[in-house]
């Protein structure tokens, strides 16, 4: 059993203040061999920083700053301090003589262990229908919500065998983001990023203790967390004809601060839909030939049901789900998350390559003929590349493949690794994620994440390990080296987020927010209207519960961070 503790270094307020606002720098720190940079924003140059031990002595290194390549996007001036000599085990930080000193950070080379655990336990705390005990969840142990046994059956998924106002069981599964409701298609994207990264890594994986109640058994932990999931997702398909509904949801959300135990709401499945019985399918193909080797009767039973919503699919093509027209045709309105997708073909595309790869069946081959090769970053409306990737992850065993349009697949993927690459080195904060403002939307720090995992999978195409680099660049990003200052994971860093919009954390307000969610980001739409302290791009979020828009979690968007910090560490400790 393992109980996570999480680094946040003790300091002042006064020195996290002149901290944050001095430095812009990884808050946790860095392996041994990693690059290791921190921005400063002045007019003139800093001059030169040193390096001290954080519990003080004389300095261990003096450093030059230089210029950045390019301005913030708010027009300031940066200054790189590159100190990647160090390579000591140790709590540092950075000073410049007069000024201030950094947070502190440190240099191990284990130093994203807790991380890498933290941000798959996360799913454990997103549990629905159990209760967390204190043995798991330590302080955040919480009475289980959400029994889901009894279901209505909404007029829109209304059916002959499962008239409206019918109920049915559809328990488990996590919590989709900071509310209460389950969802499908953002269900399907995160869970096929977990069995993705266990498929990638899964020496690393198998060895990985989550402390979750399950941990000792014979499955690793990760394909347990998902299993918690999978099941869920099973009970979402119709049997009588294999369609798979849009989502498990109240009308309304609930309210703000209320805990999993004490909402009452009545709950409801929504409308079949195409793009959910597509991602389902994908989902479940995936899984069967992960569980295989522990499960035979297991991965039969997500074979089947992949199949099923598959033919599903083919004859319902066009079902989308449009929550506006629904609500004009039926009673009650829904007024959830809608995540309604009005391009099918990419989710038909993700559900052909994985059903292709764990049957062999050449009609699901067929099915990706002509299929576009230009790369997408995977999003929960954008799921082709997952299925790309999974082609490119299981080449070596796939017969009757087109190896020439596989080629063809790679050479798209790293056309765009090396583009981010290059035009990284431009930018201000020496990362991917900032090279462009329309990176900057609702969960852009997911889009940081899944470009991560784009250079994961250039390295594993060709051993260059300035993608690598490039990869711990977005991780840096993530965990302060931004123009907030802000480590966007919960409890990680010296200025974390400590109000997300997150019902679980704001139903225990005398607590610290649930370690290792990551937040949204910057997201200069602003739709929830709170407070933000500026509508330039990359600055554009704000630590408050209300602001759904910048500071929410979302269990699509941890997905990729658990892949990003896990596949560093997988990749350069050789665990693959």
């Amino acid at each position: 059993m393992c109980l996570l503790t999480f680094f946040s270094p003790t300091s002042s307020a006064e020195q996290l203040a002149s901290g944050t606002a001095l430095f812009r720098l990884n808050q946790l720190g860095y392996a041994p061999e990693q690059r290791k940079i921190a921005l400063v924003f002045a007019e003139e140059n800093p001059g030169y920083f040193l390096l001290r031990e954080h519990s003080g002595g004389d300095p261990i290194l003096k450093g030059s700053f230089t210029p950045a390549p390019a301005k913030s996007w708010s027009g300031k001036p940066v200054w790189i301090a590159n100190f990647s000599t160090l390579k000591k085990n140790g709590l540092y930080r950075l000073e410049i003589p007069g000024r201030g000193s950094s947070l502190p950070f440190a240099v191990n080379s284990d130093v994203y262990g807790k991380l890498a655990r933290a941000s798959l336990k996360a799913f454990y705390f997103q549990r629905a229908s159990t209760d967390l005990d204190a043995q798991y969840a330590g302080r955040w142990a919480r009475r289980g919500g959400h029994a889901d046994r009894e279901v209505e059956i909404h007029p829109s998924a209304a059916g002959t065998s499962r008239p409206a106002g019918a109920t049915v069981a559809s328990p488990g599964g996590w919590y989709d983001a900071g509310d209460y409701n389950k969802y499908i298609v953002n269900s399907g994207i995160a869970t096929a990023t977990l069995l993705s990264a266990y498929e990638r890594y899964p020496r690393y994986f198998t060895r990985l203790e989550l402390g979750i109640p399950e941990s000792g058994n014979p499955l690793p932990d990760i394909l347990d967390e998902a299993r918690y999931n999978l099941r869920w997702m099973l009970t979402m398909q119709d049997p009588a004809d294999g369609g798979v509904y849009h989502k498990l949801t109240t009308a309304r959300f609930e309210g703000m601060t209320v805990a999993p135990a004490d909402a009452g709401g009545r709950r409801y499945l929504v409308q079949k839909s195409t793009a959910a019985t597509l991602d389902f399918a994908a989902v479940m193909a995936q899984a069967a030939r992960l569980y295989s080797p522990f499960s035979a009767e297991e991965a039969d039973k997500y074979l089947r049901a992949a199949e099923r919503a598959w033919t599903w699919a083919a004859q319902n093509p066009g079902i989308l789900y449009r929550q506006e027209a629904l609500n004009r045709k039926y009673d009650p309105d829904i007024h959830t998350g809608a995540y309604s997708d009005e391009y099918l073909e990419d989710e038909r595309l993700w559900a052909a390559a994985e059903l292709f790869i764990s049957t062999g069946n050449t009609a699901y081959r067929d099915a990706l003929q002509n299929a576009p090769i230009d790369y997408q970053l995977p999003s929960w409306s954008q799921v082709q590349w997952l299925g790309h990737y999974s082609l490119i992850r299981r080449e070596q065993e796939l017969k009757h493949l087109d190896l020439a349009w596989l080629t063809e697949i790679k050479r798209s993927l790293l056309k765009e690794a090396e583009r981010l690459r290059h035009q990284s080195a431009q930018t201000a904060y020496q990362a991917p994620m900032v090279t462009s403002k329309t990176h900057f939307v609702w969960g852009s720090n997911s889009v940081a994440a899944n470009q991560g995992i784009l250079f994961l999978e250039a390295y594993h195409l060709t051993g260059d390990v300035g993608f690598l680099h490039s990869a711990a660049d977005n991780l840096d990003y993530l965990l302060g080296r931004n123009a907030t200052g802000y480590s966007y994971v919960t409890g990680f860093g010296g200025k974390s987020p400590q109000h997300p919009h997150h019902r679980l954390a704001a139903a225990q307000p005398a607590l610290p927010p649930l370690p290792g969610f990551l937040v949204g980001g910057p997201n200069p739409a602003q739709q929830d209207n709170c407070d933000y302290p500026s509508d330039v791009a990359d600055e554009s979020y704000t630590d408050t519960l209300c602001s759904y828009a910048s500071n929410e979690i979302a269990i699509n968007w941890n997905a990729p961070l658990a892949y990003l910090v896990n596949g560093l560490i997988a990749t350069t400790s050789k665990q693959q």
